[in-house]
């Protein structure tokens, strides 16, 4: 019998502008998305993932200290608290991608996992931070409100109630590196919540991520928001959130515009039919992957 799970991305316009009071984002968000986990639930997602700092504007377009008072602790957290209850209340599995304060002054790029009972399974902090102007003063600079994320054990993976699932995030998904640790730690699933914008990125969106698939085996869910988000309007945040299939063929899709949850089903027995086919695993030669003058 196959094991098909059936998996979600939410892909959402932020429509609070940035200039509005910090509470003003998070509520304006959280409420959306409790819609989403509800829409989720009625068409029996099991696994549901939120995209990139999901309860707030991509702030990181600016360096302004005010942000900083968007972080929270995880898991004690109010947002984590309430997704606990919705994640219990539908039993399904949760990916919750917030800003982290661990102590004053120290912020992660951070996604919780919650178990279908409501359980805190874990968190998984962002690794590689980029610093990138774009146009007009803006850009990612993630380096002003992100430390590199420190994680223990390295490259966690969460073994939930349907699937054992490893979480990437965003820049994260241009180091092969990352797809590669997960798969061999035993991910069926990864998830790589993104926030990022055409011009920059949007020639790889469907490049890098089904080539991971393929080079490791396993399913990818990579989600983006969509719109333009003011006062920064950098750039168009352009969806297209997908799952990917370990032969790198699409699972499903969204649009480019289009708020919502992005579904799949996602038959877990293709891994072992594709690893016992091509075995990549079996072949590799890390003893081989080391030059002695570079790190």
């Amino acid at each position: 019998m196959s094991r098909i799970i059936r998996c979600g991305l939410t892909q959402t316009h932020h429509d609070v502008d940035g200039n509005e009071p910090l509470e003003k984002h998070k509520q304006s968000a959280i409420d959306k998305h409790l819609k989403l986990i509800e829409e989720a639930a009625a068409k029996d997602v099991k696994i549901l993932c939120f995209q990139e700092i999901f309860n707030g504007p991509y702030f990181c377009s600016e360096q302004d200290p005010r942000w900083y008072d968007m972080a929270e602790p995880v898991p004690e957290g109010p947002t984590i608290k309430l997704m606990q209850e919705q994640a219990k209340k539908h039993k399904m599995v949760l990916v919750v991608p917030v800003y982290e304060e661990a102590v004053t002054g120290v912020y992660f790029n951070t996604a919780a996992v919650i178990d279908a009972d409501g359980t805190y399974l874990g968190k998984y902090r962002k690794t590689h931070i980029p610093h990138v102007n774009t146009k007009d003063g803006y850009g990612f600079f993630e380096k002003f409100y992100f430390k590199p994320g420190v994680n223990n054990p390295k490259w966690p993976v969460f073994e939930t109630a349907y699937a054992k699932i490893g979480i990437f995030i965003c820049y994260d998904r241009h180091f092969p590196e990352c797809a590669r640790m997960l798969g061999l730690k035993g991910a069926e699933i990864l998830f790589n919540p993104s926030a990022t914008v055409a011009g920059t990125s949007e020639y790889l969106w469907k490049l890098e991520q089904p080539a991971q698939a393929v080079a490791n085996g396993l399913f990818i869910g990579a989600n983006n928001r969509i719109g333009l988000e003011a006062p920064w309007n950098m750039g168009e945040f352009y969806g297209q959130s997908y799952f990917v299939d370990p032969k790198g063929q699409m699972v499903a899709e969204g649009t480019r515009d289009e708020e919502g949850v992005v579904i799949g089903d996602l038959d877990l027995d293709l891994i072992k039919e594709i690893r016992n086919k091509w075995q990549f695993y079996r072949d590799r030669r890390p003893s081989e992957y080391t030059i002695d003058d570079v790190e």
